[in-house]
């Protein structure tokens, strides 16, 4: 049997990671994964559950942690680093953790991937990068510039310019994806569509910001796997790729979407005070991606449906989660304690 190649996933037990060496196991035999984690609270082993051990080894550590990285990227062929502190509402209470992940972490993976001679390096990244686009009807290109207004995309926007500046001053392969608001199994409950379920299963309100009209662009988190795939294996090198499901949707449709899905009434809409610095409006041009053969799959409608029916399915994993105290106290005060009336 010939052997398989190593491919190293930082943050593989948390949301898109874990998903990603789902699909990734399924559709590369040849591959041998090794997951490394910090486990912090929204990473979680039960993610990776089922998945054959002949073929995944994890590691819990730091991307921070130039000893534990050393290590676990010999010998690697591909390193695709999911690994961050992702929540825009927690960056704005304390950006310190983001700043030692999203840009310190990437800087110690650059550089022990390039010690070791790294193959490809693939950068997930995010659409909040580009910054508000508000009042326009235009799509955020790759080539434009990065305006990041949060703590948490000031970070992303930061570790991307580390990955691109070891393309350009050490030659290093490198990829860049940078994909719209995911959703879809095994999300965290902190972020507004698994939030919106899980309130609405136990009948709790369901918090939107402000008017409720903050635009998103919803893609399905199988869709976003495929298309980080697809750039590894087809992105020229140094290239950035949006990855975007080109829907438009705001809070107050997603909130009614998923009370209707699950036969609720309106009236657990809840209107909380704005999100500082919010920006109302993301929305990316895939076109990029789509020539290297990448496609979305999902409507809106048909993945939150999806969606709605894995939370349906698996009650155990996120009452959990609701059960733990400190995902209990960040929902309180950051959402409900500031409730208007």
């Amino acid at each position: 049997m010939a052997s398989r190649q190593r491919v190293l996933v930082t943050g593989g037990a948390g949301f898109i990671g874990s998903n990603y060496v789902r699909r990734a196991l399924e559709t590369h035999p040849d591959w041998h994964m090794v997951v490394l984690d910090k486990l912090t609270y929204s990473g979680s082993l039960e993610n990776l559950t089922g998945l054959p051990s002949e073929r995944l080894a994890f590691v819990q550590g730091d991307i921070a942690d130039p000893a534990v990285v050393e290590e676990v990227v010999q010998g690697t062929e591909y390193v695709l680093n999911f690994a961050a502190e992702s929540h825009v509402d927690r960056s704005l209470q304390d950006p310190r953790p983001f700043v030692k992940t999203n840009v310190e972490g990437t800087l110690v993976l650059l550089e022990e991937s390039l010690r070791a001679g790294v193959r490809r390096f693939l950068h997930v990244s995010t659409d909040e990068v580009y910054g508000d686009i508000a009042g326009s009807v235009r799509h955020s290109l790759e080539e434009d510039p990065l305006q990041p207004r949060s703590p948490y995309a000031a970070t992303k926007a930061a570790a991307e310019h580390l990955v691109m500046s070891y393309h350009i001053s050490y030659g290093m392969d490198i990829v860049i994806t940078r994909g719209s608001n995911t959703y879809g199994p095994r999300q965290y409950p902190e972020k507004i569509i698994p939030l919106f379920i899980v309130n609405a299963l136990q009948d709790k309100p369901l918090p939107v910001y402000g008017d409720g009209s903050a635009v998103r662009d919803y893609l399905h988190v199988d869709d976003h796997c495929t298309g980080i795939d697809t750039v590894l294996h087809e992105g020229a090198s140094g290239g950035a790729y949006n990855l975007g499901a080109r829907e438009q949707v705001n809070g107050v449709q997603v909130a009614k979407t998923i009370l209707s899905t699950l036969e609720k009434p309106g009236t657990l809409i809840t209107h909380v005070p704005d999100r500082p610095g919010h920006d109302y409006r993301y929305s990316v041009d895939p076109a990029a991606a789509e020539k290297l053969g990448w496609e979305r799959r999902f409507s809106f409608e048909e993945g939150l449906r999806k969606t709605v029916e894995w939370y349906l399915e698996n009650p155990d994993w996120w009452q959990r989660i609701g059960a733990d105290e400190s995902y209990a106290s960040f929902i309180r005060s950051w959402y409900m304690e500031r409730s208007v009336e």
